[in-house]
């Protein structure tokens, strides 16, 4: 898996097919949307196990497998991650990544951070 603090250019966004779900994706307010954490689960929507380790995510309307590079607007870090469960279900947030992804972005202390999401594949 890529990771990286501060991609910027290196990796160029690519447009999927479903373009309501890339819109959903991001928030209308400044160019960026809000994400939290989870770490705990059994079973992901996608069917797979749900492992804390893993670089992984929930979305409400990307397709799964989709890989999104989430980056942190307060800490500049980012993390590539792949969409395999469906949420959150809190209004405002757009993405609940594991917890693994939430250490790398440096964003366990607050629970909910600021965040641009790109979709990368």
């Amino acid at each position: 898996m890529l990771i990286a603090a501060g991609l910027g250019a290196c990796a160029q966004s690519t447009v999927i097919a479903d373009k309501s779900a890339l819109r959903t994706a991001m928030a209308s307010g400044g160019g960026y949307t809000l994400a939290s954490f989870y770490s705990h689960g059994r079973q992901t929507a996608s069917g797979e196990k749900f492992n804390p380790g893993d670089l992984t995510a929930a979305h409400r309307a990307l397709p799964f497998g989709t890989r999104v590079r989430v980056t942190s607007l307060a800490t500049g870090r980012s993390v590539m991650v792949r969409v395999n469960d469906r949420g959150p279900y809190v209004r405002g947030r757009a993405i609940d990544v594991s917890s693994s992804a939430a250490k790398m972005l440096g964003i366990t202390r607050q629970g909910v951070a600021k965040v641009k999401l790109d979709v990368v594949q």
